[in-house]
């Protein structure tokens, strides 16, 4: 019979502590290494500042032209002033255009406009017209666009490092939205839809930062309850979650931009419950739904409605205000009518919000560059939003002088960046098998403003849409593209990997760095038509790629 082992001779593998073993299955050793060292954190903030100063070069740079109100900036830019002035948006008088953007505001009366779409987007114009210059500026009109429009690039640079634990592929979702033509058009007009965008990217980017503090609370707290011998059962609560309630906030200002901001509320809001449930799995918990649907859920919702519903009304607090905003006398005039059990200002509100509807879905007059929503996702019928005729007719010496070409074009066409929209609808596909197949947490975050953004407008394929409605969703195309990248290029190949595996990364990694030049190309190709530069009419038809274009 062999002796036994002298127990001094043993040796005993050190244990490691519950929580960074459990931090490293909750948010991964990529995020866990992304912030390690503070180079890593300021490189990680000059790339990403480094793109955001390039969009908002091509955002900002000769914003003011052209000096005349471009497509909905005729609705939005006077709604906006006269918000600043009245409190609510007061009717004109006829023809106001002209007058108004030499200055002359004396049209504007005190009778209510009929307007159909919150006031938060137009706060935000009114807001960059007090900042900028006064109304006689059309810089000063595009003014909030633009730093909205930058801003969002900051952002997805940020969101994306932190997603894909890349400071690299962060950088690229930075310069592919710089480069994008719906975010760039859409931050040089003052149109609603890139306030929508800017509300529910910031909203997506703090439930980021909530999954990510939400699971360090639960490894440490779950550490805590293993290592005093307990069981988890449904895990520790995870206290108040203050990024939670400014993705709230942030929600509210968008559904009070726009209403269909209400589909993010509902998707992102079934998102970050379900990373809980994925949490709380992974941190060992059994009755993880019942755990999550209890200690989770019903505070994600008391969080997060009540929150988007009280910013939405106090978006409102100028219509309350007044005595003679659309509607805002309803519940005085029609006594027993509405909704009884509201005050009289939220019932004539009410009132109002019907007629509003009624409004969206009967909207069915006919416009040549209304487009369906299945060719949203490659541009197929992108909106013209300025063309006009005063440049386009020149000829002669006037056309020389102009441009340099016997025949002249100007032109701002919301079209997104071709190479960067054809391949990310392909990249959709993929991240859409990624998501069923191996369950990709990160294939559902990027699919999420696709679901929220585009699919209900399938349900109103019958209305008068718009291709540029796209600018909402546009950060998830870039996002889909750059998670699909990413997983071309994957992980770094290890120290004992073969020569063959580090050939096959590196010629990968030029083949995307390729691609990406090639959408960096093209968007500066086309940043002529996105920015209103008068070009001879030949290098305008040059970069009218399909004919569904003009």
């Amino acid at each position: 019979m062999a002796d036994s082992p002298d127990p001094a001779d043993t040796v005993v593998e050190p244990q490691e502590p519950s929580e960074p073993r459990l931090l490293r299955r909750l948010l991964g050793a990529g995020t866990l290494a992304l912030d390690a060292t503070p180079r890593a954190r300021l490189t990680g903030w000059l790339w990403a500042l480094a793109v955001t100063a390039l969009g908002g070069f091509l955002r900002f740079w000769d914003l003011a032209r052209p000096h005349s109100l471009v497509f909905d900036e005729t609705y939005y830019v006077k709604q906006a002033f006269s918000l600043l002035v009245r409190g609510y948006e007061a009717s004109w008088g006829d023809e106001p255009n002209p007058r108004f953007e030499a200055g002359d505001t004396s049209m504007l009366g005190t009778d209510p406009e009929y307007v159909v779409h919150p006031p938060v987007g137009k706060w935000m114009i009114a807001l960059g017209m007090r900042l900028g210059g006064g109304v006689e500026s059309s810089f000063a009109w595009r003014l909030a666009a633009a730093v909205c429009g930058t801003l969002a690039v900051l952002m997805i640079a940020r969101i994306a490092r932190r997603l894909f634990a890349s400071t690299a592929l962060g950088t690229v979702a930075g310069l592919f939205l710089a480069l994008d033509g719906q975010a760039v058009v859409q931050s040089r007009i003052s149109l609603l839809d890139p306030f929508l965008m800017f509300f529910v990217l910031a909203a997506f980017g703090f439930l980021g930062l909530d999954r990510e503090q939400a699971r360090r609370r639960l490894a440490a707290r779950a550490a805590a309850v293993l290592e005093a011998g307990h069981p988890l059962r449904w895990g520790p609560g995870l206290g108040f979650r203050w990024w939670r309630l400014a993705a709230g906030v942030a929600l509210g200002l968008a559904i009070g931009t726009k209403w269909s901001g209400m589909y993010f509320l509902a998707v992102f809001g079934l998102l970050t419950v379900a990373w809980d449930a994925t949490a709380r799995r992974t941190a060992g918990v059994r009755p993880w739904v019942r755990a999550t649907l209890v200690k989770d859920a019903v505070v994600a919702f008391l969080v997060m409605v009540p929150t988007a519903l009280l910013t939405y009304l106090a978006s409102w607090a100028g219509w309350f205000a007044s005595t003679d905003g659309w509607n805002r006398q309803w519940a005085a005039s029609h006594p027993g009518e509405g909704a009884q059990w509201l005050p009289p200002a939220l019932r004539s509100l009410w009132a109002y919000h019907q007629d509003m509807w009624r409004f969206h879905n009967g909207l069915e007059t006919p416009h040549s560059y209304a487009a369906g929503p299945l060719g949203w996702i490659v541009q197929w019928r992108p909106t013209s939003f300025y063309y006009p005729t005063e440049v386009s007719s020149l000829t002669g010496d006037a056309a020389q002088q102009a441009c340099g070409a016997d025949s002249c074009s100007q032109a701002i066409l919301a079209v997104g960046n071709p190479v960067l929209w054809w391949a990310g609808a392909a990249a959709v596909l993929v991240a859409l098998f990624w998501l069923v197949r191996y369950r990709d947490w990160r294939a559902g975050a990027v699919l999420s403003g696709l679901l929220a953004g585009w699919v209900p407008w399938f349900a109103y394929a019958h209305r008068t849409i718009f291709t540029f409605y796209t600018v909402a969703f546009v950060p998830w195309v870039v996002l889909t593209l750059v998670y699909v990248l990413g997983l071309l290029v994957g992980p770094r190949v290890e120290e004992d990997g073969t020569a063959r595996e580090r050939r096959a990364r590196r010629a990968t990694v030029v083949a995307v760095g390729v691609f990406v030049a090639v959408v960096a190309g093209v968007g500066l190709f086309f940043y002529p038509v996105w920015a209103g530069w008068v070009i001879p009419w030949q290098q305008w038809h040059i970069r009218m790629w399909l004919p569904t274009w003009i």
